[in-house]
């Protein structure tokens, strides 16, 4: 099942949160609806609102507040891609040059504060306190999350469990999250609640550790953007990690000097040195073994197409090049 079969599960609900959104970026200020329109509608999959939508419908609910929660989900998701570019000083996102590239830093973050603040506007529309604690708290870890990935930039001392952390927080956080919040609605109990969201945590993981291969192995015009972005801002991903620890002498040393200083001046001997030390396919076999945490998460859940879908979501997060 490829993604747009995946979605298709939930197409109708879909096409709701895509109307939702572009209404709820309606403002005074013309600045921030043209930045939010820019970034909103670069292109993304909207993978998390995805993950909202099938877990509500994968428990049978049959409202319509998924939708505002898929929404917002995507404002939060949109307001850490707008403060990730400025702090790591990208120029690509989607294929399209970064919104910091086209408008400056200033503008860029000032509207990633609006998208939140109106986020949790949205939220408490919705009216549900267990979902305004769950969002509140992912919103909370993944700045965390943030600023641990900041202390460890240029410090190739970082080992995998302290990686593995900062995805968690920084990535997998807001698929929990998204999973999570969907399930609520339909009020399953805490068993079942608590087994979207580790589907969702290992499914973000999956994502996160096959999006670091990709930026050894992709292409930018396949990812949408440029290749070696997290070795020029000296952060150390687990491919990196690992080839820390397996790499050939004279290797480890060019890579702990790349992390240090930034830059891509060792790009493609580092990109060699990564692969013949086997820190690709290591980083595959983690990401495999997410994915197949995140389906056993779903065991108990009754079959449906929705469930179908989320089962193949976790097998697309492994198998897709970009």
């Amino acid at each position: 099942m490829d993604f747009k079969a995946i979605s298709a599960a939930v197409e109708t609900d879909f096409q709701q949160v895509n109307d939702f959104i572009f209404k709820q970026l309606h403002t005074h200020v013309p600045l921030i609806k043209e930045i939010g329109n820019y970034i909103i509608d670069s292109g993304g999959k909207r993978l998390r609102p995805l993950v909202c939508l099938l877990s509500a419908r994968a428990l049978g609910y049959e409202g319509h507040k998924h939708v505002e929660i898929a929404a917002v989900v995507e404002f939060l998701h949109t307001a850490t891609l707008l403060h990730d570019d400025v702090v790591d000083e990208s120029s690509l996102r989607r294929g399209k040059a970064s919104a910091n590239e086209v408008w400056g830093n200033a503008p860029s973050v000032l509207v990633g504060d609006f998208l939140i603040s109106r986020s949790f506007q949205m939220v408490v529309n919705v009216g549900n306190m267990r979902v305004l604690q769950i969002l509140s708290d992912a919103t909370n870890l993944i700045a965390e999350g943030e600023v641990l990935q900041l202390i460890n930039c240029k410090n190739p001392d970082t080992n995998e469990a302290q990686y593995m952390e900062v995805i968690r927080y920084k990535t997998a956080k807001m698929f929990e999250a998204s999973a999570q919040s969907g399930a609520v609605l339909a009020q399953p109990g805490e068993a079942l609640e608590l087994a979207f969201a580790r589907y969702a945590d290992h499914l973000g993981l999956a994502f996160q550790l096959i999006d670091d291969v990709l930026d050894y192995t992709g292409s930018a015009e396949e990812m949408g953007k440029n290749v070696g972005d997290d070795l020029a801002e000296g952060k150390p991903t687990l491919p990196l990690i690992y080839a820390l620890q397996h790499a050939s002498p004279a290797d480890q040393d060019m890579i702990r000097t790349a992390i240090r200083t930034g830059g891509l001046d060792k790009i493609d001997a580092i990109t060699q040195a990564v692969r013949n030390c086997g820190a690709i396919d290591y980083t595959i076999e983690r990401a495999n073994e997410q994915s197949r945490l995140a389906k056993e998460a779903l065991g108990e859940v009754k079959d449906s197409v929705y469930k179908e879908a989320l089962l193949a979501l976790s097998d697309l997060a492994v198998a897709r090049n970009h």
